[in-house]
This record gives C-alpha cells, structure tokens and sequence, in this order.
C-alpha cells in the first residue's frame, strides 16, 4: 500500500507542475499576442510589463496573496483572515499514514506544486490589463496596480468560490476561473481603461473610430498558438489529480473539450467577421480562439465535444460584436482583452447549466455580479488612488513619440520607429 501511495502521490505532484508549467507558458502567449497587436513605437514597454507583472505577482501571492486565498482558518465565509508567506509541505510519514478512500484529504500532492500551479493563475489575470490599457499609461503605475490586484484583489473573489467562500456555499460553478481569473482580469483593465481614458487619435469628433493596427501579426498569431497550448494545462490541471482511471479519462475529456471550443471560437469568428465586416479579420480570428477558451473554461468537463464546440462558437461569435460595441462606446481596448476575458467570461460562466444540471442558472448569475462588482470597485479605487498621487497617463508628447522611449528609453524596433507616429 505504501507503494501506491507513494506513486500515485509523486504521479499527480508531477501532473500538476507539469500543468503549471504550461500555464506559465502562457506568459509567453500573453506578450507575444500584445507585443504583436500594439503599434511598433510601443512594443518594448509592454514586454517590459509582461515580465515584470509576472514576477511581482509570484512575489506577492507567496507573500499575503496564497494565504488570503486559501487560508487555514477563515474567519468567515466573507473575509478569509491575512496571513503571510508559506508554511511547510506535507509531512511524508502523515501522507504514508492514510489509506483507502480517507487518502482523498487533501494530501495526493504536494502543498507546494498547488502553490504553483495556483501562483500562475495570478499572473495570468493581470496579464489580461496588460494589453487593454497598452500604448497610454505610464510603467510604474501599472506596477503598482498589479501589487494590490495580485496581492489582494485578486485571491479575495478567489477565496469567495476556490477557497470555500460564499460563493461556493452558494453554489457558484467556476471550473478553471471564466470568473476566477478571466472576468477578474477584464474587470479590472475595465476600470482602468475607463480611468486612462483613450488613445490619441483613436476616437474622431465626427464619430468615426479610426483604426490603429498592430505593428506584428505574425507575432500576434504566435502568440495565440502559445496560449491555445497552455490553455490545456489551465483547464487540463483544474481536474488536480490524474493518477486513477476516472480521473485520467476526465483529464482527457477536458483535453479535447478544451480544444474544441477553440476550434469552434475561431470558425465563428471567421464567419462573424466575414458577415459584418465583409473581410477575414486576423485579430477577429485569433481573440474567436481565445473566446472559445474562455468560454469553455468555467466548465470543461461535463460537455460533449459537439457541445463544447459550439459553445466556444458562440463564444467566437460574441467576441466580434463585443469588440465592436466596446469601439461604439469609446472603451479603447487595443487587444481586446476586456471582450475576449470579460464579455465571453460571463458567457461561459452562465451557460454551464446547459451541460451541468447540478448548477442553477441563479448562482452564476450572482457569482458573476459578485466577482464583477467587487473587482471593479476595487481596481478604480486603486486606479483612481493612483491617479491623484502620480497620474496613470504619460504626457501628449511622449504618447505621440512612443513609451518605448518615455518609459523605457530603448525601442525595440530601432530602425522602423524613430520619429514615427
């Protein structure tokens, strides 16, 4: 028996670092897709962002952000208490101790292998604002929203339905985190966006929305492919555990399901933009294949494979209209970010009781307006907070001349950029 567990153990703390790993590979997906859709005078600005955003929500989740999530004792179903840093992983003699079914208690990995998989999640969530306030706001505020957002904000609403909150108790269904993590994002980039307000240029007098395309599609489109695989493992490590029959055969379901609704985002897309536009838009196509991701996210499992393309068709189809409508109403996303996260966020969280009869349509409504009232409140506090003290816009002229140059003193494209609009 104690060779079983040993196994089974290890098997499924390697499953999750695995998955981890695929996770933070997504990091990667993120930078190239907004280094690809910003213009070239403001590329070195956002992968400095990217890098650094990462970093400091690894920081701050070990710090406050893991212990406020999944606390040890709550002090209520509301508040999860503060507590600080990491404790100790499991103790070998205590996992070799159990047997049989009481070995299911939260022991069949190791605490250290959830702290990173969960820490990747952090950073995936603040790698959503990165983009939607891209080409206009200074560096060093950014950072700043990203310590509270990461430390705070964020495990808060997590702790609400992953760490046996409220919402949880009610009943609210959030497999991989279209809440969790993708409205969660996109809520905050909201408030941020509406704070910085838009790009010069983007928006005329006379109504009409002046295109400002993307200075690198091929990189763009890389880093959708980068994405779509690390999607596996941030819905594929969602399932925890991989090391019985049942559970390996849900790891694959979830597999499949994962990229279907990809496939599914990326044809509505097509065909949406085909219809309304009269053209095959690439950054239509490639937020169509992150739409159907998100979409599938908050319940990945219990979907056939159909329907689990169709609903990341409509997930594809939402996407174009809502990047579209944002435009109409001057919300200057320039990746999309607040449509693909946020809008399909909420589409993929209401329609789990389609597939999942276990979950009423009433919770993830009030799991949705939960998440997104708490998230938004909070970020333009912290936006606005940091506006007063040292302004989140960079001036008309250093917009004019890039933030490659204000903010970072170096463009990444030397040759192309200098003295461009």
């Amino acid at each position: 028996m104690e060779d079983i567990l040993n196994l089974r153990y290890a098997l499924d703390t390697f499953y999750f670092l695995v998955m981890g790993a695929f996770v933070m590979w997504m990091a990667a997906g993120f930078t190239m897709l907004e280094a690809g859709l910003v213009r070239a005078k403001n590329t070195t600005e956002i992968l400095t962002k990217n890098v650094a955003l990462y970093a400091i929500a690894c920081v701050m989740y070990m710090l406050v952000g893991y212990n406020l999530m999944y606390p040890g004792e709550a002090v209520n179903s509301f508040w999860p208490g503060l507590g600080f840093l990491l404790g100790s992983d499991h103790d070998p003699a205590s996992v070799l101790s159990t047997s049989g079914a009481d070995w299911y208690d939260g022991t069949y990995y190791s605490g250290r292998s959830d702290f990173f998989f969960q820490v990747v999640f952090v950073a995936t969530a603040m790698s959503i604002v990165s983009g939607a306030v891209a080409e206009r706001m200074k560096l060093w505020p950014f950072l700043v929203f990203c310590v509270v957002l990461t430390g705070f904000i964020y495990p808060i609403q997590g702790f609400w339905k992953w760490g046996g909150g409220f919402l949880d108790g009610l009943g609210f269904s959030d497999f991989a985190g279209s809440g969790v993590v993708h409205l969660t994002g996109a809520t905050a980039a909201l408030a941020g966006v509406i704070l910085v307000g838009a790009r010069k240029g983007k928006y005329r007098k006379d109504g009409k929305i002046n295109a400002l395309p993307g200075a690198n599609l091929p990189l763009a489109t890389l880093g959708t492919f980068i994405l779509w695989m690390g999607w596996f493992g941030f819905n594929g490590g969602s399932e925890l555990v991989v090391s019985n029959v049942g559970e390996a055969n849900a790891v694959a379901a979830v597999f499949v399901n994962t990229n279907a609704a990809a496939a599914g985002g990326v044809v509505a897309a097509l065909l949406a933009a085909k219809f309304i536009l009269g053209r095959a838009d690439l950054t239509m196509v490639l937020n169509g294949a992150l739409a159907g991701l998100v979409a599938i996210t908050a319940e990945p499992l219990t979907p056939s494979p159909l329907a689990a393309t169709l609903i990341g068709a409509v997930g594809g189809a939402i996407v174009v209209l809502s990047v579209l409508g944002l435009d109409r109403l001057k919300i200057d996303d320039p990746v999309g970010a607040i449509s693909v996260h946020g809008t399909v966020g909420i589409w993929g969280l209401l329609v789990v009781p389609v597939t999942n009869t276990d979950v009423a349509l009433s919770s993830q409504l009030i799991g949705a307006g939960v998440i997104f009232g708490f998230v938004f409140l909070a970020s333009i506090a912290t936006w606005a907070i940091i506006r007063g003290i040292g302004g989140l816009r960079v001036t008309e002229e250093d917009e004019y001349r890039g933030v490659d140059v204000a903010e970072c003193g170096l463009e990444a494209y030397p040759e192309f950029t200098s003295g461009t609009k």
